[in-house]
């Protein structure tokens, strides 16, 4: 308000205001109502920025947010180079039975339970033929054990019948599975084959939603807009990565924001503890200096071996 009532007390050259401000206020003084220095005074905007590292105000472009997404993925890359599938499996049988006994569940608890399952149905063959019941017993503790028994069961028995015992390489044959979808399709597809594929899980989608890469819900429009942002060499341990980082510092309830090295990239630093200390304590598996989910980790591993079924 004052800054206004000099100015204007300057602009107006009228004869009476001149001497009667000559009268009361000496010419020299006159100066002193210049508000120029007052904007110096107040930098707010800098310190805002710097204390949350959130996206500006401004739209963020197109352009703009691939960059900041394959920043983030070469910042998962450096976090994460022991990145892997966190189901135990020796082959592509295996590796899709244990996906889809994955489901509701942990992978934790399907890596306790599958060397049972597998010991007594090695093949196909053995677990087409098993006796209901029987399997029911062994995968209880994954839950939904009737259900996916009849999965197990129908997808060994079109395995048997329909493509020689063996796993197809194609999204498009698996898909026809029972109880096969589209991720656990991409899961065998990258990890028993080498095929290129984005698995969309709860994680993926939760993190991919809070770093702007899509505002899609169902996973297979989630999975083409991240797969338009990457090259296709990518995709698998993309995945990887982004799942690991959901498990370990990014979660769903209370996010580690705090401890998060990727924070600065992320728009949505603040939804959970930023302390730094309180967030630390928030880390989880290997992260945390605790046990992963395998029982039989790959070779450069960080952390110890899950326990066995029963040795928690």
């Amino acid at each position: 308000m004052g800054s206004k009532s000099g100015t204007g007390a300057k602009a107006e050259p009228e004869p009476d205001l001149k001497s009667e401000s000559e009268s009361k206020v000496p010419p020299k003084s006159k100066p002193k109502v210049a508000p120029k220095s007052k904007p110096k005074s107040t930098p707010e905007p800098k310190p805002k920025a710097s204390a949350k590292p959130k996206a500006s105000a401004k739209p963020e472009s197109h352009l703009a947010m691939v960059r900041r997404a394959r920043r983030i993925n070469r910042e998962l890359a450096e976090l994460y180079p022991y990145a892997h599938p966190e189901l135990d499996f020796r082959n592509a049988f295996e590796l899709l039975v244990a996906t889809v006994l994955s489901a509701q569940t942990t992978d934790l608890r399907v890596n306790q339970t599958t060397p049972a399952l597998f010991a007594a149905y090695p093949t196909p063959e053995d677990m087409a033929a098993a006796v209901p019941e029987e399997m029911e017993e062994i995968i209880r503790p994954t839950g939904f054990f009737r259900a996916k028994t009849k999965s197990l069961m129908g997808l060994s028995t079109a395995l048997r019948d329909n493509f020689d015992g063996e796993v197809p390489g194609r999204l498009e044959d698996l898909v026809t599975l029972p109880g096969v979808g589209r991720k656990t399709a991409n899961v065998v597809l990258g990890n028993a084959f080498g095929v290129p594929g984005i698995t969309v899980d709860t994680h993926f989608g939760r993190l991919v939603r809070r770093w702007k890469w899509t505002d899609q819900e169902d996973p297979v429009k989630v999975e083409a807009d991240v797969a338009a942002i990457f090259p296709k060499s990518e995709w698998t341990m993309l995945s990887h990565r982004v799942v690991f980082h959901g498990r370990r510092i990014c979660h769903a309830r209370k996010p580690a924001c705090g401890a998060c090295p990727i924070a600065p990239l992320c728009p949505s630093y603040g939804e959970g503890e930023t302390d730094p200390e309180k967030a630390r304590k928030l880390l989880k598996y290997e992260m945390g200096g605790r046990p992963g989910q395998r029982l039989s980790p790959p070779p450069d591993y960080p952390g110890a071996p899950a326990p066995a079924l029963g040795a928690e």
